[in-house]
């Protein structure tokens, strides 16, 4: 159905737009009514004595709605669907759960690192207290 929808959401579109380019501005006449020639001059006023309930205008109104009213439809239906998205938003708002550790990860081996009781003073090279200046020749 939504596919549908939207097909039908197409051709209301570039019925519009085909409508509305197939019509005569309303500024079109305005040069005839004030005596430009062209046939359409004399007692119409500015917009011509056809008025615009034509035709053409009706048939972009009828468009128009329906283009409105199918616009409505696919915005309910999108926000109504229960589709599982990957959105980053989603993820931001998603309650946190705890960590668990994997079952394997507690029959890690230990290491072959030393660890800090093991290490001999006598490794550590001299080094000054981080508090002491360094020398003014350097």
């Amino acid at each position: 159905m939504d596919i549908l929808l939207l097909v039908l959401h197409v051709f209301l579109s570039l019925g519009i737009i085909t409508l509305v380019l197939l019509q005569k501005g309303a500024g079109a006449s305005a040069g005839a009514a004030f005596g430009g020639g062209g046939g359409g001059s004399g007692g119409g006023g500015v917009f011509g004595a056809a008025g615009s309930a034509n035709f053409l205008s009706k048939t972009t109104a009828f468009f128009a709605i329906g283009f409105f009213v199918n616009s409505l439809v696919l915005a309910y239906l999108a926000a109504n669907r229960d589709v599982q998205t990957d959105s980053v938003l989603d993820a931001l708002n998603a309650p946190i759960t705890e960590l668990s550790v994997p079952a394997d990860a507690a029959d890690v081996p230990p290491t072959d690192v030393p660890s800090a009781v093991e290490i001999d003073s006598s490794s550590v090279t001299d080094l000054p207290p981080a508090d002491v200046p360094p020398p003014a020749g350097e």
